[in-house]
């Protein structure tokens, strides 16, 4: 995804954006994770591909053939219901989480009514009684669309900074 430097998108446009994200965002930190599904698309494609150490400068470090996730909104739909589950125990006791997002960059999309939106993001989650919090952070590459007036996220792809994650598992969502 490649991003210009200057924007052609309206104020409003960029504000409503931005109020999608930080909505996301509550869901996710609060559990909201049905509320969360209404958010995407139904073409949705949602992965986050693996970073790898390379030497030299400018050089592609994402690798295009390994993901720690790469997910569909049934598949994610999948993930979600068995959060309500007794087998989710990887969530029991629930995690607290935040999902922090800043510098978000928003330009058209290539259809009518789509946008690419670059931001960055800082997860942080505690588990039950631990002093040690951990954390992801990286960029986010999304497309939202207005679907009937409705934001909708289309595709996000997840550039962790870590090319080794510190975190116990992979069970949140960015």
């Amino acid at each position: 995804m490649s991003f210009s430097v200057s924007s052609q998108v309206s104020l409003e446009i960029k504000d409503q954006i931005k109020n999608f994200l930080y909505q996301e965002s509550f869901f996710l930190d609060n559990r909201k994770y049905k509320e969360w599904l209404e958010l995407l698309s139904d073409d949705l494609n949602y992965v986050m591909p693996m970073r790898e150490t390379k030497e030299g400068v400018n050089v592609d470090n994402i690798s295009e053939d390994s993901a720690f996730f790469d997910e569909t909104k049934a598949s994610l739909r999948t993930r979600v219901n068995r959060l309500y589950t007794k087998s989710a125990w990887v969530e029991n006791p629930s995690t607290r989480q935040r999902h922090f997002v800043s510098n978000v960059f928003i330009e058209l999309g290539d259809k009518t009514d789509e946008y690419k939106v670059r931001s960055y993001f800082l997860y942080k989650r505690s588990r039950g009684s631990m002093v040690e919090t951990e954390e992801m952070f990286g960029q986010r590459d999304d497309v939202v669309r207005l679907i009937e007036g409705e934001w909708k996220l289309v595709s996000r792809r997840i550039l962790p900074d870590q090319t080794v994650m510190s975190t116990m598992n992979m069970s949140m969502l960015l």
